[in-house]
């Protein structure tokens, strides 16, 4: 008797011991499964900021300096006036914008050949200095503001120099470039662009003009200096018959005159002395 309940109580332990085993096992998987789940929640945040910092650094945004303008177009149109200085941003794959300078700029126009009223082909060449003020117009109203100025300068300075003849370009160089700046003024506002300066920097002639110039100006020069010394010469004249006048109505004048000449010959370290006699004194020994 004894023995069966022995028996039986040991098969109730193995029945127990499995099921507890089992119980643990399940505890086991619960606590993984619960550690993996949060992972996979951290991971998922950990995705999802770094993902939107993405998308933050890399979304387009733009910065114009001060002296900077930007232009905005969507979807073809234009949006506003110009945006700037500082920070703007625009929609992908819809806007689109161009930045501006508006910082004055120069550039040379380069030497061309230019006949002058006059029948003269002289070498000239400029500066010019302008700068945008209309930033939207400058990119609406023309395809390259600064292109097509330069353009205009070259045939401005083309057209207008052939109107004036040698002299005129030689001598009113400041009044010419300030007729210039108008007319480049006058066709570029319509571009959004200020010419606000125009030099000529140069004028070159050919080589036998400026010789012919040369010689001519050497002419003048000569001729001028003989004309000096001609009435040089005409003042002396009447300065010597206004002083023979004098001495001839009085004859204590020539005889003061005659003792200076005496007294300035002798002066002078000379070893012959010449005295100038009277006249009268040398007839009257003649006769005798």
């Amino acid at each position: 008797m004894s023995i069966a309940l022995s028996s039986q109580s040991e098969m109730s332990r193995n029945k127990i011991e499995p099921v507890a085993n089992e119980e643990s096992d399940t505890k086991v998987i619960l606590q993984s499964d619960g550690d993996q789940s949060r992972s996979s929640g951290f991971c998922g945040y950990l995705l999802t900021f770094f993902s939107f910092l993405l998308v933050f650094l890399t979304f387009p945004v733009s910065i114009v300096q001060e002296y900077e303008r930007a232009v905005i177009f969507r979807l073809g149109r234009l949006l506003g006036g110009a945006k700037g200085p500082g920070l703007f941003w625009i929609i992908p794959c819809v806007d689109t914008f161009r930045k501006v300078d508006l910082r004055t700029v120069s550039f040379d126009i380069p030497p061309q050949e230019v006949l002058t009223k006059d029948s003269v082909t002289i070498m000239v060449d400029a500066v010019v200095y302008y700068r945008v003020f209309n930033p939207t117009v400058s990119i609406t109203k023309v395809e390259n503001a600064n292109h097509a100025t330069q353009m205009l300068a070259q045939t401005t300075l083309r057209n207008m120099l052939g109107t004036k003849s040698l002299a005129d370009i030689l001598k009113d160089r400041e009044e010419m470039s300030e007729q210039m700046e108008a007319v480049l003024y006058a066709a570029s506002k319509n571009w959004g662009i200020k010419v606000e300066r125009v030099e000529l920097k140069d004028v070159k002639l050919p080589t036998t003009l400026q010789r012919a110039m040369a010689a001519e100006a050497e002419a003048t020069r000569d001729a001028r200096a003989k004309v000096i010394a001609a009435e040089g010469e005409m003042k002396a004249s009447r300065a010597l018959k206004e002083a023979a006048n004098v001495m001839s109505e009085s004859p204590s004048a020539l005889q003061l005159r005659y003792m200076q000449t005496l007294t300035e010959i002798a002066s002078e370290r000379n070893s012959t002395i010449v005295f100038p006699l009277p006249i009268d004194f040398i007839s009257n020994f003649m006769k005798r």
